[in-house]
């Protein structure tokens, strides 16, 4: 170590106030070589090891009939239940939480005996301009409307920390969740990462750091040219490719199976000489070239695919589903064949509307999904179901697939707090920063804090108030301890404040227990000071489910079918003044507000329009329902590691088994309000509904039934 004495007075001056050291240290200290690295503000190797419960939400078995087809008797009992073998995995939460309780808990063990993860496929959110909003249409037939879901708080978190510090964060934001990819995949796996000129230079340099400059194969350019009015304009060469990097995690052993593009009539007419023995050949710089085997199969598809069409090319594909970040199932179907065997699992971490995983369950893979955007899972689900269907119907093989969260959600920092600052400093500021977050809510919500509690934090008027976390839905968990609180302590009022709520939460199981407790929504206007200051913040109640059962059938031969009767929400999204007075002359914009969606518009004159209200019917705000009719009959089951050793724990929750549904697709707009009958023995049953409204949030409630 050659440092002068001012160098070494430097280095011990920044030590001591907790900075980091200059650049110039790093090689002095450390080496006098620098190798080329991606460097960025906050780089750390560290990753989270964070594990937490799976809870399995619902499972999925397209219901069956009795009759056999493929081999599915060997996975299904006589109902349609998935009784062995692998279950296909939904996942809604954080990706990061979410990889590090893959590759570090018990689940990992199943992920192995099925041959490792051989296949990663992502496209993260690469583009800077990019946000949760959804186009949501309402109504059917011809009457329908489009509008645009804003992103929830949660999702607006996740923008924040991926984008709030433009490259750094978003590098930040990939870095670890490719290292903890690199971890969970298998020796012999493969990973391909999508992505345009806004970060492609990046993510290829934190691949060559993660995987090893030796384990880059190829980087595929993928022309999705559209020579719109605007681009042909521009003065510069036409931007027309997305590139996506393949990497192996093993240069020396990876799965690859070479695709062959056919060749053209006219290629193959070429070969119209014949040799002495019969065969087939041209003749090509005066030698022979034969029409064997090999050549008979076509030509390798190279690293530029010109023949594989985007939606920009093809915008009314059948199968697009409506969702911004949407990839053809051609491109993944290319991927899916060429990197992975029949019965292989592959994965996407930011699955989107689940092309992935559709085109996985297609070309007979298992797979694993997840998402943050709560939209992203339901349309996944929508589509899953739809696969199961089509397969079924052509009597091909498919699996059961189940929804999860990730439970018990870590409670990190409620806000940002300083990068920079110390464990200890961060802590105290994160807990300040929280307690200003509590405060804000019960502000905006009109109540007064208490403190002698340890989940209920204020009071309004009879009622206790409880708020959850900022960055995470309302847990079961929460919920439950919330009840044992007020059991306790004698309390018979209590009002849960959450910005999102666990999905398949029973919201009617928790009102069943003695406590009179609401659940209501936090709205997004909490954060605008001047709203929370002229009492304008509305807080709205989880929406309500009215369904009726319907019984028929004498002595041992009863039927039972649910019938939906009504469904309410109480959202607002938008301040229909405000966006009057920001309308032009003859323009519209659809809103939400006091659970209805409005069209807004002007005449040419400017003049505002009487507003036109589209959810004309309660079933206008339904997207999707289903029913489990034997709720309580099978037990949520997780598994966890207590000190060292794996143990299944009961939750006190049950599994919604989805035995029937019915849901809006963009070609059917069409829903049926009662659902087949299913034959029952005489006894007492809990029947669970859930209804899932066109913003992707979903709503349970168990109905009590007497055979």
């Amino acid at each position: 170590m050659n440092l002068s004495d001012n160098e070494k007075r430097d280095v011990i001056k920044y030590l001591e106030a907790g900075k980091p050291l200059p650049e110039k240290y790093r090689f002095l200290l450390f080496g006098e070589t620098q190798e080329v690295e991606l460097l960025w503000n906050g780089k750390t190797n560290e990753v989270t090891n964070v594990v937490l419960p799976f809870q399995v939400i619902e499972q999925i078995d397209e219901p069956r009939s009795n009759e056999k087809f493929g081999s599915q008797d060997t996975l299904f009992d006589t109902s349609g239940r998935q009784i062995t073998g692998w279950t296909n995995k939904l996942i809604w939460g954080d990706n990061k939480l979410i990889l590090s309780s893959l590759k570090n808990g018990p689940l990992r063990k199943e992920i192995e005996a099925q041959g490792g993860l051989k296949l990663i496929y992502i496209d993260p959110p690469f583009d800077v301009g990019a946000d949760f909003s959804m186009d949501i249409k309402i109504g059917d037939g011809e009457e329908e409307e489009s509008f645009t879901k804003k992103p929830s708080v949660i999702e607006e978190i996740a923008y924040r920390d991926t984008w709030g510090k433009g490259a750094d964060s978003f590098i930040a934001m990939i870095y670890e969740r490719l290292k903890l990819m690199h971890d969970l995949l298998a020796e012999d796996g493969n990973i391909y990462v999508h992505c345009d000129w806004r970060v492609n230079s990046h993510i290829r340099l934190v691949l060559d750091e993660i995987f090893g400059e030796e384990n880059f194969q190829r980087e595929i350019i993928w022309d999705v040219t559209v020579l719109s009015g605007y681009k042909t304009i521009a003065n510069n060469w036409i931007r027309g490719h997305d590139t996506i990097l393949f990497y192996s995690k093993n240069k020396e052993r990876f799965a690859f199976n070479k695709i062959y593009q056919p060749h053209t009539e006219e290629y193959l007419s070429g070969f119209n000489k014949v040799d002495e023995d019969g065969r087939k050949y041209m003749v090509a710089h005066k030698s022979k070239r034969y029409l064997d085997e090999a050549v008979a199969k076509g030509k390798p598809y190279g690293d530029v695919w010109g023949d594989v069409p985007s939606f920009q090319q093809i915008p009314t594909a059948g199968e697009r589903v409506s969702y911004p970040t949407q990839k053809t199932e051609a491109l993944l179907e290319r991927i899916i064949q060429a990197s992975s065997n029949e019965g292989d699992l592959v994965a996407d971490f930011f699955c989107g509307s689940g092309t992935t995983l559709a085109v996985a369950e297609k070309l007979n893979r298992k797979w694993i999904g997840s998402d943050l955007g709560k939209f992203g899972i339901h349309t996944s689900r929508k589509r899953l179901i739809g696969v199961q269907r089509e397969l079924k119907k052509e009597g091909k093989d498919f699996r059961a697939f189940e929804i999860l969260n990730v439970g018990r959600y870590e409670r990190e920092s409620f806000l940002a707090v300083n990068g920079d600052l110390r464990a200890g400093e961060k802590a105290k500021q994160a807990e300040r920063k929280e307690k200003e977050f509590v405060k804000l809510i019960l502000s905006a919500y009109k109540a007064e804090p208490v403190e002698s509690f340890v989940n209920m934090v204020g009071k309004k008027r009879d009622r206790l108030v409880a708020v959850g976390p900022i960055n995470t839905p309302v847990s079961s968990k929460l919920i439950q301890d919330i009840v044992a609180e007020c059991k306790e302590k004698g309390i018979t009022k209590v009002d849960v404040l959450g910005f999102d709520y666990e999905m398949g939460l029973d919201f009617g199981e928790y009102k069943d227990q003695g406590v009179d407790i609401a659940f209501r929504i936090i709205p997004r206007e909490v954060f605008d000071k001047q709203a929370v200051e002229k009492g304008q913040v509305k807080f709205y109640d989880v929406a309500f489910i009215e369904a009726n059962p319907i019984t028929k059938g004498k002595g041992k031969n009863k039927e039972i079918s649910i019938e939906l009767t009504d469904f309410s929400v109480f959202y607002n999204q938008d301040d229909s003044s405000e966006v009057a007075e920001a309308l032009r002359p003859g323009g519209a914009k659809v809103v939400v507000e006091n659970g209805q969606v409005v069209k807004i518009s002007k005449d040419k004159n400017g003049n505002v329009n009487e507003p036109e209200i589209l959810t004309k019917k309660w079933s206008d705000w339904i997207d999707y329902w289903a029913v489990d009719f034997n709720f309580s009959s099978r037990k949520e089951i997780i598994k966890v590691i207590e000190n060292g050793e794996e143990k299944e724990v009961w939750t006190g929750d049950y599994i919604f088994d989805n035995e029937w549904q019915s849901f809006r697709t963009k070609k059917n707009r069409n829903l049926e309000f009662t659902s087949v009958a299913k034959e029952v023995s005489k006894g007492t049953y809990k029947v669970a509904v859930k209804v899932v409204d066109i913003f992707g949030n979903d709503t349970t409630k168990v109905l009590e039934v007497k055979i």
